[in-house]
């Protein structure tokens, strides 16, 4: 979908119609109008497509249709582009439609309009940007969800960052948000772990004993096994141990799981819910799964294991549900019974997990469920993080899960700030892999892009507190003013905010308002070097005051980017 696609025409604080659709529909129309004049023959059914010119001297919006047509009419293409411009009109929103070789009609929005516009901002204040869906859907976003087997490290914060920034931005696109986090309480990865830390807690009561190979790594679940001791003393001692594993585990889970929440409300992470794994075994749901896809004949037993019969569906081969010798349910078949919890039982219009690249072998299974049950599987959307190499004074930081050698969220967040790790995590898709600089990070300059955009805002406070001292404010100004091209430029960039949030929310790829934030607090920086906004020259006054307006509307614009970023907006720095 082309950004232009969301490009919005503001009335009041409502976004009613999309300027490329407005366009589209006007093209259509113009059309018709050859064709049924005589002008053009009939062509059928016609996609009108309306994209950004890369290159601004050709306009805001542009459209190649009479090449397109040029190929079905066997008529040259500015002969076609001629009959369509001249049923064309301007109107208010345009200063001029051209027609151009080869065959591109190009529209240019007029200073007017972008003039307008800044009352527009002010007029709508927090909710600028927001869209008003026709359609809205009901999302549920799924991310981070790492076993709760110990403290998050720097490997999760890149799909924690990009999964809240994807709901704010989802919810100002104008669908209902559900942000939930599956806790995997069940399954190997549990049982190792809670088994470990039975072994931990023996050391810590001073049991001279030492940890099996197989067993998780890491100082932590020892610190974890001192806390339990300290205020469980030696009672667990006298229990046998299966029954010490499960009377610490629970214990276990609850304190690991209030250290993820905690972590996760660093870094600006919170959800809706926390939705159990255990849960689906113990309400007998999965069950309930298993008996509905053995009465789709899609459940074989081979070998004491339990199979879905994903090759009938076309998948390459069979996956376990259920292990053999220990019956245990594997990660897959709970995840399964999840998935049509999500769709089946609680309806959600589209589900979207983000999970770590090692997992794209997950992907094509999943769907391939999914459409056991009947379900659309383009409802669900998986979004795959790549990973993220750390650096520090040029030099890279290698960790190492298995050695149990890793970098926590907390440290990171401590190192370099909340803000810094939700901009640098977002600034690149999730699809690229990427670089941390942590010095660059923590840069206090321009170098710095985190320091650059929330820099821009702070100095847009700072123009409005100086303009209160000495008693100048924008009511009533004038934006018919604001006539100078750098100011034209910051407006037109204002304008474009809803085009970027519905973009990022079509595509499901928040980087795109980092991008955008920069690029603005770039233009703002220029505005600010060359538009002198607070002047006490009474001749300068009615400027001054549209200035004033517009750095308003900035401050709105800017604003609501980094909340959808989940970043702060300093007024000083």
């Amino acid at each position: 979908m082309s950004v232009l696609r969301a490009f919005e025409v503001l009335l009041g604080t409502k976004f009613v119609m999309l300027v490329a659709d407005k366009i589209k529909e006007s093209i259509s129309s113009a059309l018709l109008s050859a064709q049924t004049g005589g002008s053009l023959p009939n062509a059928g059914k016609i996609d009108v497509k309306v994209e950004k010119p890369r290159n601004p001297e050709h306009g805001d919006f542009s459209t190649n249709l009479p090449l397109l047509l040029a190929r079905i009419m066997q008529i040259a293409p500015l002969k076609i582009g001629s009959e369509i411009r001249e049923r064309l009109s301007t109107g208010e929103i345009f200063s001029k439609i051209d027609l151009v070789k080869p065959g591109f009609i190009n529209f240019t929005l007029s200073d007017e309009w972008l003039q307008k516009s800044v009352d527009r901002i002010i007029m709508a204040g927090n909710d600028y940007g927001n869209v008003e869906n026709l359609q809205p859907l009901n999302v549920q976003v799924e991310f981070v969800s790492v076993n709760p087997t110990g403290p998050l490290h720097v490997g999760h914060a890149r799909g924690a960052v990009i999964g809240s920034a994807l709901a704010n931005i989802l919810s100002a696109a104008g669908h209902k948000v559900h942000k939930e986090y599956y806790v995997n309480d069940a399954g190997n990865q549990m049982r190792l772990f809670n088994e470990t830390l039975y072994f931990r807690y023996l050391q810590a009561s001073g049991k001279n004993c030492e940890l099996p190979e197989d067993m998780y790594p890491g100082e932590y679940i020892l610190d974890l096994a001192k806390s339990i001791y300290d205020s469980h003393g030696e009672r667990i001692l006298e229990m046998e141990k299966d029954e010490a594993i499960n009377y610490l585990a629970p214990i276990a889970l609850e304190t690991t799981l209030n250290s993820i929440k905690n972590t996760l409300k660093t870094l600006g992470v919170t959800y809706d819910e926390w939705f159990s794994e255990k849960s689906l075994l113990s309400t007998g749901y999965f069950d309930k799964i298993l008996t509905l896809l053995k009465e789709n004949n899609l459940v074989d037993t081979r070998d004491g294991a339990v199979w879905f019969l994903g090759t009938k569906l076309g998948a390459d081969e069979d996956t376990v549900l259920i292990r053999s010798g220990t019956g245990g349910v594997t990660y897959f078949g709970t995840d399964i019974a999840y998935h049509h919890n999500k769709l089946i039982k609680r309806k959600f219009d589209l589900i979207i997990d983000i999970w770590g690249a090692d997992h794209h072998g997950h992907v094509a299974r999943m769907k391939n469920a999914l459409e056991a049950f009947g379900c659309d599987e383009e409802k669900l959307v998986v979004i795959l993080n790549q990973i993220v190499k750390f650096t520090e004074n040029g030099k890279s930081l290698r960790f190492s899960k298995r050695k149990g050698v890793m970098m926590e969220i907390d440290d990171l967040v401590q190192e370099v700030g909340p803000d810094a790790c939700r901009f640098i995590f977002l600034s690149r898709s999730s699809e690229a892999q990427m670089d941390f600089d942590l010095t660059m990070a923590k840069k206090q300059s321009s170098e710095n892009p985190v320091f650059t955009i929330q820099y821009a805002h702070a100095r847009l406070c700072a123009i409005q507190r100086l303009a209160e001292t000495k008693k100048l404010h924008f009511l009533g100004a004038d934006v018919k003013l604001l006539t100078d091209p750098v100011e034209i430029v910051l407006i037109r960039k204002l304008t474009e905010l809803p085009a970027i949030i519905s973009f990022s929310a079509n595509r499901f790829e928040p980087h795109h308002v980092a991008h955008y934030s920069l690029e603005l607090a770039r233009l703002l920086n220029r505005f600010y070097e060359e538009c002198q906004v607070v002047s006490t020259d009474v001749e300068l006054g009615p400027i001054t005051c549209a200035r004033l307006k517009l750095v308003e509307a900035a401050r709105i614009t800017f604003a609501k980017a980094l909340y959808l970023m989940g970043m702060n907006a300093p007024e000083k720095m």
